[in-house]
């Protein structure tokens, strides 16, 4: 309640345009929207248990009544995102506690290279500007579409009391 107003409750929360709603994204719609995570055969490229985690934080995390139609684009791009970034450090198995370790390596993006007459830089400045403070989500091409469309999609109004 509201200084005595109970009809403001609802209001404020509103204004405020933030939401609350739980998505429900799932495995299937997944693999329909991104076919590469997945061979020939259907099966998951990394630990299917990794996979159901990563829909169910994409279903906390992205809500549906902020995204509206474009919420089932962005929980997408949300579990590509974190599929690439397990999938970067997935091994089905290890020998050594030191190939276990080197699993989860940070991998960086490759700014220089040489090797005879041929060399390789990258420059990602252009394509992180805007969204350096956005943590992991530089990382990956998909987390980049996010962030970018997070933005917009953050742009609109905000009102709180």
């Amino acid at each position: 309640m509201v200084y005595g107003k109970p009809q403001f409750c609802g209001v404020r929360a509103a204004a405020a345009n933030i939401g609350s709603g739980r998505g429900d994204y799932t495995t299937e719609q997944f693999k329909a929207d991104y076919p590469q995570f997945y061979n020939a055969d259907g099966a998951f490229l990394g630990s299917d248990a990794m996979l159901e985690q990563i829909v169910d934080m994409a279903n906390a995390a992205v809500q549906p009544d902020r995204w509206l139609d474009l919420w089932r684009f962005a929980a997408g791009l949300y579990v590509a995102h974190y599929v690439t970034l397990h999938l970067r450090g997935y091994a089905a198995n290890s020998e050594t506690p030191q190939q276990a370790a080197a699993s989860g390596a940070l991998v960086g993006v490759v700014s220089s290279a040489k090797l005879g007459d041929s060399s390789v830089s990258y420059d990602t400045a252009a394509l992180t500007a805007g969204t350096e403070d956005w943590g992991d989500l530089n990382s990956t091409t998909y987390g980049q579409m996010l962030a970018n469309r997070a933005k917009l999609i953050g742009m609109s109004g905000t009102y709180v009391i």
